[in-house]
């Protein structure tokens, strides 16, 4: 029972001393044969080391930022009374000069409205020297003649104000340029307030673009660079007009306003492509 018990403690059985010495000596050969052989592998068993390069961009490298084309100047032409339209001269893409009309208001209502003012306005003026005649005669009061004064400036006021609506049957073009979409049509009633055309400006092109924070060491104003239009597959000159004036502190970058610097009929408003600017080492 006793011997039973010291083999449970101790499963694993003892080897002779012989043994001992043939297992070593087994394993010493083993171990003397891999170091011979290790120096014989071909070198791309091992594994490659990763080399670290840290980016130094010279002078030469060129970095691509996205842009799109936007008129120098744009806006919505609106209604400012209320009247049907007469004539639309430009139609939609075409191009204008600055004081052209482009819309043109039927307003025969406005212009007997006018008419009537002025009328009113003559014989208000025309009371008004009666009254000063007769109070050179001592036969008219002061009161009748201050009274014909005040109707004379109430009918110069509607004048004026009728002359006025008068001046907005025409709506005629603030600046050079194209008409970029027309909202409405010809013998159609608007309203007043109502958008009646979009316009553009597109004697000048800008770019406008967001560039890394770290670039306004050596960028200014009038910086020169290309722009690669998607579009055209063509690249343009263009040039830094404005610098942003704050720069956004959690992406660290800044805005810029850049023009095309010449004229290219081939280019639209709303093209887009690449800004290709070489940074400089400060």
């Amino acid at each position: 029972m006793m011997a039973r018990r010291l083999d449970l403690q101790n499963p694993r059985p003892k080897l002779p001393p012989k043994r001992h010495r043939l297992l070593a000596l087994s394993m010493g050969a083993f171990i003397g044969t891999l170091i011979a052989v290790l120096p014989s592998l071909p070198a791309q068993a091992a594994e490659p080391a990763l080399a670290v390069v840290s980016p130094q961009p010279g002078p030469l490298e060129r970095r691509e930022i996205r842009a799109q084309l936007a008129p120098r100047r744009y806006t919505t032409l609106a209604a400012e009374i209320g009247a049907k339209i007469d004539r639309l001269p430009v139609p939609e893409g075409g191009s204008f000069k600055q004081g052209q009309s482009l819309i043109q208001f039927d307003c025969s209502l406005q212009q007997a409205q006018y008419d009537k003012a002025r009328a009113a306005m003559g014989a208000a003026e025309k009371t008004l020297q009666a009254n000063q005649r007769l109070a050179e005669l001592n036969s008219a009061g002061k009161l009748e003649l201050d009274i014909s004064a005040a109707e004379v400036q109430k009918a110069r006021a509607e004048v004026a104000a009728g002359s006025a609506l008068l001046g907005k049957c025409r709506v005629p073009a603030p600046y050079p340029g194209r008409i970029a979409e027309q909202r409405v049509r010809e013998q159609q009633y608007v309203q007043p307030g109502q958008a009646l055309l979009d316009i553009i400006d597109d004697s000048a092109l800008e770019l406008e673009f967001i560039v890394p924070s770290l670039w306004l060491g050596w960028l200014k104003p009038g910086a020169a660079f290309q722009v690669h239009i998607d579009e055209t597959g063509k690249t343009y000159p263009a040039k830094v007009q404005r610098i942003g004036a704050r720069v956004d502190p959690v992406s660290q970058s800044i805005k810029i306003n850049a023009v095309v610097d010449g004229k290219f009929p081939d280019l639209v408003a709303g093209m887009s492509g690449q800004v290709l600017m070489a940074p400089q080492a400060r």
